[in-house]
């Protein structure tokens, strides 16, 4: 147990809310899929459009978003032939606008 849950304090968290945050953070542990999330969080995006951003091909971004979907990062909503991904939370965008602000900050070393 990584919290004491016999405090009735609002800011605890059960295990598996810490397991699920885990499995959050492997999801986006690739730098292509935090480039893929960075991306959707400026807005919606076919495949291509991705492809086309990232400058990768349509195969590898395909792998990653199966990954991004099945971690419910990502949601996609077909229209017509094409499928748009959009991220299914704000917060995950939040996250990795914030996560790569902090790595361009510089460092006291």
């Amino acid at each position: 147990m990584y919290v004491n849950m016999e405090s009735a304090d609002d800011d605890a968290y059960a295990e598996e809310t810490f397991d699920a945050t885990a499995d959050l953070f492997r999801a986006l542990s690739s730098p292509l899929r935090l480039a893929i999330v960075h991306a959707v969080h400026e807005g919606p995006k076919c495949v291509h459009e991705l492809v086309d951003e990232l400058g990768v091909s349509q195969p590898l971004v395909s792998q990653h978003l199966r990954v991004l979907r099945a971690a419910r990062v990502v949601h996609g909503d077909r229209r017509g032939r094409e499928i748009t991904y959009l991220l299914t939370d704000h917060h995950i965008g939040h996250i990795v606008s914030d996560a790569l602000a902090h790595t361009k900050e510089p460092t006291d070393d």
